[in-house]
């Protein structure tokens, strides 16, 4: 069974935009699992398309799971302010294009974002009124299996990733609800559920 946990008080968005929603926890924890359900059962929720410099995993499409560039490309976006928020994992960047979140948001539309823990702080600074949903896993055990199952990455990368997943974990407290990843059908309804409640 699914579990919301609310940290604190909501996040008001400002009159006539709706509240932005940011989805985030460690890595492995099912975070596009999630997205990619809610998304098939409501197309009409927006997914902003991160930039990133990752080279391209497996079935993944340049302008539908990420745009993907070279580091030249990405530090112009970073020059020009175009980026909502950026960060670096594992080696790599990756970032989120403000002005299609800032024209879908006071388009009245629902927007969700998919990001990493600095990313999310940095989404908090920027616009205050986002509501912050922390991804957990049902436990730590799980977590690791899921991510030594993947079998896209170096030994390396993993413990990496392990030990991100960590210090991740650790910052739950910091975001204004906790969903608890047992049942993708069940944490997608709730994530929905949290998104509709300002309309």
């Amino acid at each position: 069974m699914t579990t919301a946990v609310s940290q604190g008080a909501t996040p008001v968005p400002p009159e006539g935009r709706t509240r932005l929603t940011v989805l985030s926890g460690p890595s492995g924890v099912g975070k596009s699992t999630v997205v990619a359900h809610l998304r098939k059962e409501h197309p009409e929720v927006w997914l902003s398309v991160s930039a990133t410099t990752r080279r391209p995993r497996p079935g993944e499409r340049h302008g539908v799971h990420y745009f993907f560039m070279d580091n030249e490309e990405f530090d112009k976006l970073i020059a020009n302010g175009e980026l909502l928020e950026w960060a670096e994992f594992a080696g790599n960047r990756y970032g989120t294009p403000r002005k299609a979140v800032t024209e879908r948001l006071e388009a009245g539309g629902q927007v969700l974002l998919e990001i990493d823990l600095q990313g999310a702080r940095l989404v908090r600074e920027s616009m205050p009124d986002a509501l912050l949903v922390f991804l957990a896993p049902p436990s730590w055990d799980e977590l690791v299996r899921r991510l030594t199952g993947r079998g896209t990455e170096a030994p390396e990368v993993i413990e990496r990733r392990l030990t991100a997943a960590r210090t991740e974990l650790a910052a739950e407290p910091e975001f204004d609800v906790t969903l608890v990843n047992t049942s993708v059908g069940e944490v997608s309804a709730e994530l929905l559920a949290l998104m509709r409640a300002d309309d």
